[in-house]
């Protein structure tokens, strides 16, 4: 077992030295700790981000107003000024236009590049195609698709005009899809037929056609072929507009088409906070909430996250293993406003063996490697040996928490590259908590608060704590927190969201401790959504689907996953009179669960019990449940003179208290948020005690 806070890995005094880090500190006359830069970030705000805009240089019309003003929620930031995101990113193209910029990988060995001048040339084409299509200021743009060039592309397009971004993942089901695009009802719909995974391909024609069809608001729908390649001959792109089947008056037009005419780079100005994309909650007290960033923020928060804390810049390769998904993604490109080249991937992580990602990342000389932690611990597990890195020097893990016996196997395994351990939310689109050059890396630590973002940990009375686990809460704005939820006019939603438990105060749903020395330990989520492999989703987007069995008149669904290892996910129903939990139901129900939500979030377990447990007011007790499982008394878990049914707690108590002794994690291989993960990738599916084989596509 290795140590909490066992040191690691020690910065040079050369990369302190050459750390961009400690260029922007000797260029605002701050040279010293980080510590007391961190302190000056959350000190003095105004002066903090508008040095950030001023240090970078953003493409933009500054103006005159504030940099921010009123408090939280509902902070504005740099009134009167304005910029566009896609400006930003693709600035150096007139420049350097022979610069390396995209690198697209999949599972096959498929190989493609875009230079910075041919992604500018693709952005204006699919930009004069999207404008044709009716696509301006404002304007949702909604994209089913893996991550391939193409989902980029689109989205600098879509960006470009004004317009406003918002993807999910081709292994997602109809139902998850559909519950997120019909709140913000998109004008075009960009799908693809099908996707590679695992070896394997999956059509998605039948699932595209069923979202669009709850999709009113649609003119048209861009359908991307799975091997669809850029710059194709587009001679007969007139003959690949298919008839809209559903008779709606919807156009579907190819990519080919969308791409036809090769129109001019432009860039619409828009406000700080206009939204440039739409990305979303788990949905663990309702639909998914559509969270809204704004292009402003976002270029000045990943321009200080990248530079500073990933020390990334125009000589670097960067890679982090995502979907379209995952906020990940939204970072990842976030690698073309610091000049540096993106590595898109798209597949499965351990296909054909688990050491797939470190061969593409010594094939392509990527410099900096980010993952989820789950895919450490699998190549730990699988003894894996990393080799032909010679350019790696940075690696980040995100998604749950790294144990400390991850940190130590890449410090073994690679020594010289400093491990990131990165933790923060799609809420705000980045990390909260990070590692930077100037600190060392010790095993199971978070090195340091990140700058400008003022994390505290606070104790049940609200009162801010150092030393002892507490919820994460920030206490001051940041510029990439929503500028809105999506359809929420007056912000009650947002509010409860994070502010009701603390008004005034980001209530982010993390337990944290922080040292003294500023060095922070990430405990899991304090709340109770679940998270499969690093797939976050709500409870109630889980219970939407099984309660639609007539069979089954309540449900409770509890994720035992805690510190970074995954457990198991328990599915407990209370069935209808007369009717029995039978193979056929079990079947059933996870086919469901799989097609509807994602093959993660098929239950290890599905177990009758009379009742679930539920308070006076009717909401059902899970985080209680989950404790218990845990370990947890009965007694200190739930107030029982809170309940409504206190007499069916008891069959949520396992045999062996605690619980978490007689439900062990099981093995799987990991999956990063929001991605397709096959059922070979998958737990075991159980409906009793002995485990059974899973069931396959």
């Amino acid at each position: 077992m290795v140590e909490e806070g066992a040191p690691l890995w020690e910065p040079s005094p050369e990369i302190v030295r050459n750390a961009k880090v400690t260029r922007y500190a000797e260029w605002l006359g701050r040279a010293g700790d980080y510590e007391s830069l961190w302190r000056w970030s959350v000190d003095a705000p105004e002066e903090f981000w508008t040095s950030i805009w001023d240090y970078f240089g953003v493409v933009g019309e500054r103006g005159d107003g504030p940099v921010m003003s009123g408090g939280m929620p509902g902070t504005e930031w740099f009134a009167g000024a304005t910029l566009n995101y896609a400006a930003n990113a693709l600035r150096r193209a007139a420049s350097d236009p022979g610069r390396l910029a995209v690198v697209s990988r999949d599972e096959a060995g498929g190989r493609r590049t875009l230079t910075l001048g041919e992604l500018a040339e693709e952005v204006a084409r699919v930009r004069t195609g999207l404008a044709a299509l009716g696509v301006g200021r404002g304007d949702r743009v909604a994209a089913y698709v893996p991550n391939v060039p193409e989902a980029l592309i689109a989205f600098l397009a879509t960006a470009s005009l004004g317009a406003i971004w918002s993807s999910c993942s081709p292994d997602f089901g109809a139902p998850s899809v559909i519950d997120r695009f019909t709140q913000i009802e998109p004008k075009v719909l960009v799908a693809v037929d099908g996707y590679d995974y695992n070896g394997r391909h999956f059509d998605r024609s039948e699932v595209v056609r069923d979202i669009a069809a709850k999709l009113p608001t649609l003119v048209a729908r861009v359908r991307v072929p799975s091997q669809d390649a850029l710059g194709a001959d587009t001679s007969g792109a007139a003959e690949t507009r298919e008839a809209d089947a559903t008779g709606d008056g919807v156009r579907t037009v190819s990519w080919a088409e969308v791409r036809a005419v090769a129109g001019p780079l432009a860039f619409e100005p828009v406000p700080f906070g206009h939204p440039l994309w739409i990305v979303y909650s788990s949905g663990t007290t309702g639909l998914p909430k559509p969270i809204v960033h704004g292009h402003g923020g976002v270029v000045l928060e990943h321009l200080k996250a990248l530079s500073f804390h990933q020390d990334l810049g125009e000589d670097d390769v960067f890679f982090w293993y995502t979907t379209t998904g995952w906020m990940m993604w939204n970072y990842l490109v976030g690698g073309l406003l610091v000049g540096s080249a993106v590595v898109l991937y798209d597949g499965a992580a351990t296909y054909p063996e688990t050491g797939a990602l470190w061969r593409l990342a010594a094939e392509e000389g990527v410099t900096y490697f980010g993952t989820g932690a789950p895919y450490v611990t699998a190549s730990m597990k699988a003894g894996l040996e990393p080799s032909g890195l010679d350019r790696l020097r940075g690696l980040g893990s995100t998604g749950s928490p790294l144990p400390p016996e991850g940190f130590a196997w890449v410090h073994d395994a690679l020594p010289e590259v400093q491990l990131g351990s990165f933790s923060g939310g799609t809420d705000v689109c980045t990390g909260f908590v990070g590692a930077v050059p100037l600190l060392p890396v010790r095993a199971g630590v978070i090195p340091c608060r990140c700058l400008g973002a003022k994390v505290e940990s606070f104790d049940p009375s609200g009162t801010s704590v150092v030393g002892e686990v507490g919820e994460l809460v920030l206490t001051l704005p940041m510029p990439s927190m929503p500028v809105m939820f999506w359809n929420d006019p007056d912000g009650s939603r947002y509010r409860d969201s994070y502010f009701s438990e603390y008004p005034g105060v980001w209530r982010h749903g993390d337990w944290i401790k922080i040292l003294p020395d500023g060095g922070c330990v990430i405990y899991g989520r304090s709340d109770s959504t679940l998270n499969r492999g690093g797939v976050r989703m709500g409870t109630s987007e889980f219970y939407r689907v099984v309660e639609r069995f007539e069979e089954i008149t309540d449900s409770l669904v509890i994720d035992t996953g805690q510190l970074g290892q995954e457990g198991r996910l328990l599915l407990y129903v209370t069935m209808a009179e007369a009717a029995t939990l039978d193979d056929d139901l079990v079947a059933r129900l996870r086919r469901e669960l799989r097609e509807g939500l994602s093959p993660r979030h098929v239950p290890n377990e599905i177990i009758e019990v009379p009742g679930i447990p539920r308070t006076l007011s009717g909401k059902k007790l899970e985080v209680p449940i989950r404790k218990i499982l845990l370990g947890v008394a009965p007694t200190m878990a739930a107030n029982l003179d809170a309940m409504a049914n206190p007499e069916v707690l008891s069959h949520f108590v396992p045999e062996n208290h605690p619980a978490s002794e007689s439900h062990p994690a099981p093995e799987t291989h990991p999956a990063p948020e929001n991605h397709p993960a096959s059922e070979t990738h998958s737990a075991p599916e159980t409906r009793s005690a002995p485990e059974a084989d899973a069931p396959r596509h």
